[in-house]
C-alpha cells in the first residue's frame, strides 16, 4: 500500500525548513539599469563545501500527476537551486532529516515562475517538471568527493493534487 502526498502551495513560510524560494514578489530591493530593471537581491544562500558554485542546465522529461515518489536524495557538500527556464509549475518534494534518514516528506506545488534553493543536505525528490520544456537553470557544488546519497523508500508514496498552472503558456 502506498502512502499519499497531498501537494500544498510552494510558500516561503512553508518551504523554510529546507531552504529557500526564489521568486519575485513585491517591490524589489534595488532598480537599476537606468531604472528598466528590479533587483531582487541575494534570495538565497549558496552553500559549498570543497568546491566551487557552478550552473549547469538540466532538460527533465515531464511528468503527470499522481506521481509516484519512490526515492529522494540529498547533497550534503552543498546547496542546490532549481530555477526554471519557462513559465510553468513544477513539483518540489522535501524531508526533513531524522538521524540520517529522511523524515515525512512533503510536496509542494511551485507557482509559475517560482524556483527553489534546497539547503545543503536537505532531503528532496528528483526535478518534476509537469510541462514540457523541462529545462532549469540548476546552481550547484562543482567539485570532487560523493556529493549524493540516496534513500529509497520501502513504501512508495503517491503525490496527487491538480496542476493549477496546465492552461499556463510557455516562457
Amino acid at each position: 500500500m502506498n502512502h499519499i502526498l497531498q501537494l500544498e502551495p510552494l510558500t516561503k513560510d512553508a518551504f523554510a525548513p529546507f531552504g529557500d524560494v526564489l521568486e519575485v514578489a513585491g517591490a524589489p530591493d534595488k532598480v537599476i539599469n537606468q531604472g528598466l530593471c528590479g533587483r531582487y537581491h541575494d534570495c538565497a544562500r549558496i552553500d559549498i563545501v570543497d568546491g566551487t558554485a557552478g550552473i549547469s542546465l538540466f532538460d527533465a522529461t515531464p511528468r503527470s500527476l499522481p506521481i509516484t515518489l519512490e526515492m529522494v536524495e540529498r547533497h550534503p557538500e552543498g546547496s542546490q537551486a532549481f530555477l526554471p527556464m519557462s513559465f510553468h509549475a513544477f513539483v518540489v518534494v522535501a524531508a526533513p532529516d531524522e538521524g540520517g534518514s529522511p523524515g515525512q516528506p512533503r510536496a509542494f506545488l511551485t507557482a509559475p515562475g517560482q524556483g527553489v534553493n534546497y539547503a545543503r543536505g536537505t532531503w528532496h525528490g528528483v526535478l518534476t517538471p509537469l510541462h514540457a520544456p523541462g529545462l532549469f537553470a540548476v546552481v550547484d557544488r562543482i567539485g570532487d568527493g560523493a556529493n549524493l546519497q540516496e534513500h529509497w523508500f520501502d513504501t512508495p508514496f503517491i503525490i496527487e493534487g491538480e496542476d493549477a498552472s496546465a492552461s499556463g503558456e510557455a516562457g
